[in-house]
């Protein structure tokens, strides 16, 4: 059968390398997770420990009961949900075993995953079901009747799937795995003949303008850049990987999901990251590499926990990226605790990384990249993908001269789902254009190592979470005392940018105070999406053309939000 994605030369161009490609061994997930389960090596070897908050819930899975469990709930999507191979599953959910299983699941089926953050308001969730057109969406219990509602508008979404603490409510329980692992080892899964080439993943991501863009990520792209992952970090059968970050983001799925089972390692994943335990499960699992965002080591810098009653010797270093790292919090972090940040950079387009700083640097070298220029270096690229600094007519730009970072590979994306617009802005000269701004330097080997020295896009990345600033504008505007508003980062200690906003009130006489404004806002979105700090003005900054001056407002503002960057804004409850 031919691939499910008919792909135009632009976006083809982008997903090819010059270097010889990696033929994978396999002709789709099903194959790929068949070889791993029956791998005799593999029976017995934990796969997934699952750990909830309180830890309370701690569930193991071996590679041979995980195999069993996913069968089961393949089996159950396909009779109960009807779902076949091309079909899309939207998942809102949270980090869970259940997650685990249902995204292997699907994938196994050929059926297309379409995570949702279950903490997205209800406009943003019908968005999502609706252009990605899902037919299927499984959802945790407590969701069930906000996802009824949505249905009644979404005429294409057949199914509703709820799931809780045990498994799926109306259905095969995900837990049920050590005494009929035989019997379920030898079901059969209606056979198709999927395609590495097949939808995985549409993820949606915020844009500067306009709705979410939906990235298309298919099996190849996700095993092309786990096998790339595992070969620069060195993972083998001996890695347990710590997941703490989302799992409806790609660095959670690709690096703590699919990455370990490509690798014959192990997940550890957990419920969300706290600072109170990270330190001690490390320790209890015998984790040798966790992935984080750069919040989460300030996070830790401020717990300051001691570390000596930890037996911490198999643990080799932090994986970092999804956002910007200040040199400072690298620097302190690696002088307070002792492990090095392998720190990375890549986008959900690129499938999650596109490069590394090199493991095995020497110490020195090491410290050089971290610490020697304006933010620590992002690294060189990994196998199966290029990158270069490109000028503004596509011409490859020389060592320090700043440009757009673009990428090109195995680990491109097939594309924007039903936006041609985006795929003609982003796919162009043979390249993946990323929106950041950036340089590279060489080494004493002519090795380039690549920095990010700014964003050409406008989006603000709070805590390794992309925020398109129109939709804060759009609720600030919508309040009768504001004339204009505009949402604009800040440098900031904790998130590597926070949001502040900039509003000019309709009049002079009953102007709206900041608490209004920020009460307006935490009615209306969430809490991470908020703005923290309200400056007020008169002037209105627009081009002659009437385009924002977005980031000529952030230049502005820089000095006076500079006071902010190491304050600590508490989540309260909506007034």
């Amino acid at each position: 059968m031919s691939p499910l994605i008919d792909l135009p030369e632009h976006i083809m161009r982008a997903r090819k390398v010059d270097e010889p490609y990696l033929t994978l061994p396999w002709n789709s997930f099903a194959d790929f997770f068949e070889v791993r389960i029956h791998d005799r090596a593999l029976i017995d070897r934990t796969f997934l420990t699952y750990c909830d908050d309180d830890k309370t819930v701690r569930s193991t899975y071996s590679y041979t009961e995980f195999g069993a469990v996913v069968q089961l709930v393949a089996t159950f999507l396909h009779d109960h949900a009807g779902v076949r191979r091309g079909d899309r599953l939207a998942t809102i959910l949270f980090n869970h075993d259940v997650t685990v299983v249902l995204y292997f699941a699907a994938w196994i089926l050929g059926v297309t995953i379409v995570p949702i953050n279950i903490e997205e308001p209800a406009d943003k969730k019908r968005y999502i079901l609706e252009h990605s057109e899902a037919s299927a969406v499984c959802c945790w219990h407590t969701s069930l009747d906000e996802v009824k509602d949505l249905q009644r508008e979404l005429p294409a979404l057949r199914h509703m799937i709820a799931v809780n603490d045990e498994g799926f409510v109306e259905g095969p329980k995900h837990r049920m795995k050590a005494d009929r692992a035989a019997s379920l080892s030898s079901l059969g899964i209606p056979h198709y003949t999927p395609s590495l080439d097949d939808e995985a993943l549409i993820v949606y991501t915020s844009g500067t303008t306009g709705p979410p863009k939906g990235v298309v990520l298919t099996v190849g792209n996700l095993l092309l850049d786990a096998d790339a992952i595992a070969e620069r970090h060195r993972f083998g059968a001996d890695t347990r990987l710590m997941g703490v970050l989302p799992i409806h983001h790609v660095n959670g799925i690709v690096v703590t999901l699919i990455t370990p089972f490509y690798c014959k390692g192990r997940i550890v994943l957990n419920r969300k990251f706290k600072s109170a335990t990270f330190w001690r499960r490390l320790h209890e699992e015998r984790v040798t590499c966790v992935s984080v965002v750069p919040t989460l080591l300030e996070f830790l810098l401020d717990a300051d926990e001691d570390l000596a009653a930890y037996k911490l010797d198999g643990f080799v270093g932090l994986i970092c990226g999804a956002g910007p790292l200040l040199r400072d919090t690298a620097t302190r972090f690696e002088d307070r605790f002792g492990f090095p940040i392998r720190h990375g950079y890549g986008l959900s387009e690129t499938t999650c990384y596109s490069c590394f700083l090199p493991n095995g640097l020497p110490h020195d070298a090491h410290r050089h990249w971290i610490r020697d220029y304006e933010f620590p270096s992002i690294g060189v690229p990994l196998r199966h993908n290029e990158m270069a600094i490109v000028g503004g007519n596509g011409q490859l730009l020389p060592e320090m001269e700043k440009g757009e970072i673009c990428i090109r590979g195995g680990t491109v994306c097939a594309g924007y789902f039903k936006r041609d617009d985006a795929n003609d802005a982003a796919f162009q000269w043979g390249w993946f254009r990323s929106g950041d701004e950036g340089f590279y330097v060489r080494d004493k080997a002519g090795e380039p190592f690549f920095f990010i020295s700014g964003r050409l896009k406008e989006l603000i990345i709070r805590g390794g979470v992309n925020i398109a600033p129109l939709e804060i504008d759009e609720v600030l505007r919508n309040h009768p005392l504001v004339r204009f508003a505009m949402a604009v980062p800040f440098q900031h200690r904790y998130y590597g940018e926070e949001i502040a906003a900039y509003v000019v009130p309709r009049n002079d006489i009953s102007p709206p105070t900041e608490a209004e404004l920020l009460a307006h806002c935490r009615q209306r979105l969430p809490f991470f999406k908020c703005p923290k700090i309200i400056r007020f003005g008169d002037a209105v900054p627009y081009t002659s053309t009437g385009k924002p001056k977005r980031l000529e407002l952030k230049r502005s503002l820089a000095s006076t939000l500079a006071a902010y960057r190491d304050h600590q804004f508490k989540e309260t409850a909506a007034v």
